[in-house]
């Protein structure tokens, strides 16, 4: 059966055997409990099928696509979830942890991403996500500092996750073909996920930083703290430097120190 992608909903359909297989090697999936979003025709939801894993829950928002996942796989043991990623509370999905697949819409992947962390804490949800983003996307979340695509969405990231880029993926391995190239990225939780500031405070102080990410941190320190020269002496921090010149850890303290201020 054949499917017109909804652009609304950020669709593109994975097609490249080859890519799926790729996906696929990234993680064993025999005999565990695996999480699919966004499975489109299902292609890569028949592979993993074929790796016996222990349980295989999909989520598709789209009405059409979830009545033809549940026809397609009636015969197999596979739990189809009739709704919206950004709404369900995975931790409800499975009391294991799940082994996460998914060629996220990238209307909406970094909000999913960003989603995902903050549902990360001491009882983690899950073991690995194996993830589609539009290459662009994918160069932010895995950028170092100094670099020009270090910002807000790598410092998140870092926090809480280890990151491995696999392999960047043409337009052609979708259908219909995005505009732009793709890259598949792993990721794992950190054993020792420093919560030295709360979640709330590092999404703050670092939208105050690159929100002017070309000055002088000067002006966002001042933005943040009446007592700035201070603050920055206590953290040992050049105003001189600019966002993209502090590394996560630094980022940690500052979000720290707004956290006091809050208190």
């Amino acid at each position: 059966m054949f499917f017109k992608a909804k652009k609304s909903l950020g669709q593109n359909f994975l097609i490249d055997e080859k890519v799926i297989e790729i996906i696929l090697n990234c993680s064993k999936i025999r005999n565990k409990e695996v999480l699919e979003v966004g499975p489109g025709t299902g292609n890569l939801t028949e592979k993993i099928i074929e790796k016996k894993p222990d349980k295989l829950f999909i989520i598709e928002k789209d009405n059409s696509l979830y009545d033809y996942l549940c026809s397609k796989f009636k015969n197999n043991e596979v739990n189809v979830i009739h709704q919206d990623i950004l709404k369900i509370n995975e931790k409800n999905i499975s009391k294991n942890k799940l082994t996460v697949f998914g060629n996220l819409p990238y209307n909406i992947s970094t909000e999913i991403l960003t989603k995902w962390i903050a549902n990360l804490d001491s009882n983690i949800w899950f073991d690995e996500l194996i993830l589609m983003f539009q290459k662009e996307v994918a160069d932010r979340i895995t950028s170092k500092p100094n670099t020009k695509n270090y910002g807000r969405l790598s410092i998140i990231a870092n926090w809480k996750l280890n990151i491995k880029k696999v392999i960047d993926i043409k337009p052609d391995s979708f259908r219909p073909r995005p505009k732009v190239d793709s890259s598949l990225l792993v990721f794992t939780p950190k054993r020792n996920i420093q919560k030295i500031c709360s979640e709330e405070s590092l999404k703050k102080t670092t939208r105050v930083f690159f929100n002017q990410r070309r000055k002088k941190i000067k002006k966002p320190f001042s933005l943040l703290f009446d007592n700035s020269e201070q603050v920055a002496k206590k953290l040992n921090i050049d105003l001189n430097l600019r966002p993209q010149n502090l590394d996560l850890e630094t980022y940690l303290l500052i979000a720290k120190e707004y956290d006091l201020l809050r208190s």
